[in-house]
């Protein structure tokens, strides 16, 4: 089955499906049972949140739960990537690429530049050092587009 057929024969998600992504967003309890705790705030189950969640990530409703981490603090850096990937190619260079675990996610794009990925690693010279093996493993040019400029932009968006 192709992800695009996947992906819409996919489960809705129902409103506590929603009352639990708009709970979440942008806020975490910081707990021994943060799950616990989300979940008596909406009338839920600590086991209910988590399955919930879970059968989310595996419809890809959600694509990724997990905190956000400002990896510049930290001494790693992130950084945009994109390949011009010949159609006939597209599954070798995907795998190859994806085979990378600095590679954060990947997105197909309707561009000359069809492959557009972020970077994540320890150092900001592993940037440059990741993309140089991508070019190795797939025989592409991997273009780099580092942030010139950071922007902090809090998106709710109500499910």
């Amino acid at each position: 089955m192709s992800e695009r057929r996947r992906l819409a024969a996919a489960r809705a998600p129902d409103e506590t499906d929603r009352r639990l992504i708009n709970a979440l967003q942008g806020e975490f309890p910081l707990s021994e049972r943060p799950f616990a705790e989300v979940g008596a705030a909406l009338g839920l189950a600590e086991d209910e949140v988590i399955a919930r969640l879970q059968a989310m990530l595996d419809d890809r409703v959600l694509t990724r739960f997990g905190p956000m981490y400002q990896i510049e603090r930290m001494g790693g850096a992130f950084c945009l990537a994109a390949i011009a990937v010949p159609e006939a190619d597209w599954a070798r260079v995907v795998e190859a690429v994806n085979a990378f675990p600095e590679v954060a996610h990947n997105y197909r794009r309707e561009h000359r530049l069809n492959m557009w990925f972020v970077l994540a690693t320890e150092t900001p010279g592993g940037i440059a050092d990741v993309g140089r093996r991508i070019e190795a493993a797939t025989g592409l040019k991997v273009h780099l587009f580092p942030k010139e400029k950071e922007y902090f932009v809090e998106m709710r968006l109500e499910a």
